[in-house]
């Protein structure tokens, strides 16, 4: 080994001793006579000092090195000068007296400091991922991203669980997002895709009798990005035989459980992990998957707003599926104008027509909307809501869908700019009985989540007068406002398979097509089972405390899906395509 002690191994337990660090150079200062470095691993930084009466030749050759070259540098472990200790560093006591230095590589002035907690710009942080690494910022993340990972798999492997990897060519079959697609140069005019999921493959697993499965899953989709999304990710995939919906969830719960535990200071918030329908979410707090370390309920005034005067509100009341809800931001009658016409904007981004609103000042409630009430309304308003002086109601009058996004949305707001969140805790729920089907804008049906989800079977007898009654047996997992991940019960009988392609209006034949693999396994003895899948990307951005996943992955794409360091995508040679029997249409 070229070391003896990393750069944040050495204490005053090491003093006098002889030791020997490999590093970059953090920092460099010259102290007129003594040479002082900063050397940094992943694992610290330790302070070396170098004398000019120990040996000149190698004062001479520190004098000439600069921040990010590697150094292996040996001498003897010295406690620091009385009033320059740094107790806030477990090296802080000590200093490392150099007697040998060597040069193990030079390097060019980096494109941003290293050291610096300056904002770097993104784009140039990606291009150079190399350097950006080195940050402690980046260092911490990737170190916690490696812990959750051997968290994962000592938790699943005592769960009796066997690790089973699953292949990344396979064949393109549609469960929501777009897929990436890969042609085969030995079958011209044949493609694979890269899995969504290994949903199909970990089901598989279950009719070949591999009663436990897990993996930590790679998985790409070709779809727009947000802060906590990138076209190919990492999830952990879970899967078990002989179950029930809470037999997965106990088990699953269990993982994050022991992430939180070991990775975080914070604590649950209620101390156990809550259980809510879908129903009650979307309609409490506009969301599937709300933040409920604060509590700003929305109320539906659908019921008093019959009548009251206001045509907006009456209007909608009369739309299928209208409503008029309401919700009480606490201070919120603080809000400037300009606030306001903000949050209407990103109401109208999610569909809604506007954002009424009453702000409940010292001096009586203010709002354009108070002219059109009728006597009445207002007090029936503030009972049902709970609003007093120093707040504000903010309401939305479409139909539920738009409604529950644009109140979501505003809450959402509210809690970041009145600073409701309760930083110190965790909210981790379920959420559970999701429709089992959602209604495409040209009237026809698609799946809530995937098509192997199981029904539940006393509405599935009614699933053709009342497809969007059906519930399926579907549980979301839900951390301080992310959705970590999806899971269900699955399909298990072909018959029940083929009538849920039948309503998503997907033909027998198209059925043997794009799904006789899975139809033809069940019929050859399936067990019950079920599973789920969380995204760890996902996961370990919210330990990190980070605002979007690229801060804790490797590396990651820009948000235009873009490799800047690798500068991917990027064409190919003509003599490649030619190979693979492709052509291109600029056209």
């Amino acid at each position: 080994m070229l070391r003896t002690h990393t750069c944040g191994e050495l204490t005053a337990e090491h003093v006098g001793k002889e030791a020997t660090v490999c590093g970059w150079v953090n920092t460099r200062r010259d102290h007129g006579g003594l040479i002082f470095l900063d050397v940094r691993d992943r694992y610290g930084l330790t302070q070396v000092v170098f004398h000019p009466e120990t040996d000149e030749t190698v004062f001479a050759l520190a004098e000439s090195v600069r921040p990010e070259w590697v150094l292996q540098l040996s001498g003897i472990v010295s406690k620091r000068l009385k009033g320059t200790e740094n107790l806030r560093m477990p090296t802080g006591e000590i200093e490392l007296v150099v007697s040998k230095l060597e040069v193990l590589s030079r390097a060019k002035t980096p494109p941003f400091e290293i050291d610096s907690q300056k904002p770097v710009n993104e784009e140039l942080r990606l291009q150079y991922r190399y350097l950006d690494l080195r940050r402690a910022q980046m260092q911490r993340n990737i170190t916690l991203r490696s812990r959750v990972f051997q968290i994962i798999r000592k938790y699943f492997t005592e769960q009796n669980c066997l690790e089973i990897d699953t292949p990344c060519l396979i064949k393109g079959t549609p469960e929501g997002a777009r897929e990436y697609i890969v042609p085969s140069r030995v079958y011209p005019g044949t493609f694979f895709v890269l899995p969504q999921s290994p949903q199909q493959l970990k089901q598989l697993c279950m009719v070949g009798g591999l009663d436990r499965y897990f993996q930590i899953a790679r998985c790409f989709r070709d779809e727009d990005l947000r802060g906590d999304r990138q076209p190919e990710f990492l999830q952990l995939d879970f899967e078990m035989s002989f179950c029930e919906q809470a037999d997965v969830q106990k088990i699953v719960q269990g993982s994050i459980e022991q992430i939180i535990a070991q990775c975080s200071s914070k604590k649950l918030k209620w101390g156990k992990v809550g259980s809510f329908t879908w129903q009650f979410v979307t309609d409490t707090y506009g969301s599937d998957k709300p933040d409920l370390r604060y509590d700003l309920p929305i109320v539906d005034v659908s019921e008093i707003a019959a009548g009251c005067g206001f045509k907006v509100f009456e209007e909608a009341l009369k739309l299928k599926n209208g409503v008029v809800r309401a919700l009480r931001v606490p201070g919120g009658a603080v809000l400037a104008r300009s606030e306001i016409d903000t949050w209407t904007e990103l109401a109208k981004e999610l569909k809604a027509r506007g954002l009424a609103y009453i702000l409940f000042k010292e001096d009586g409630p203010q709002s354009p909307l108070l002219k059109f009430f009728k006597d009445g309304f207002l007090g029936q308003l503030i009972q049902r809501t709970g609003a007093k002086t120093g707040d504000a109601l903010f309401f939305g009058a479409d139909t539920v869908k738009i409604v529950c996004a644009a109140l979501g949305r505003i809450r959402s707001e509210s809690a970041k700019r009145f600073t409701l969140i309760d930083e110190k805790t965790h909210a981790l729920f379920w959420v559970t009985d999701f429709p089992m089907f959602e209604e495409n804008d040209d009237g026809s049906l698609t799946f809530s989540h995937h098509p192997f989800t199981s029904p539940n079977v006393d509405e599935w007898k009614h699933r053709k007068e009342e497809p969007l009654k059906v519930h399926s047996v579907c549980y979301d997992l839900v951390l301080d406002g992310y959705e970590l991940g999806s899971g269900s019960i699955r399909i298990h009988d072909p018959v029940l398979q083929s009538q849920v392609f039948d309503m998503l209006g997907i033909s027998p034949e198209d059925q043997q097509k794009r799904f006789g693999h899975m139809l033809n396994a069940f019929e050859y003895g399936a067990p019950p089972h079920g599973g789920f899948a969380y995204g760890i990307d996902r996961v370990v951005m919210i330990l990190a405390g980070e605002p979007n996943i690229r801060e804790v992955t490797p590396f990651p794409k820009d948000q235009k899906a873009k490799d800047l360091m690798l500068g991917a995508p990027a064409p190919v040679p003509a003599e490649q395509l030619k190979e693979l029997q492709l052509s291109l249409d600029q056209e």
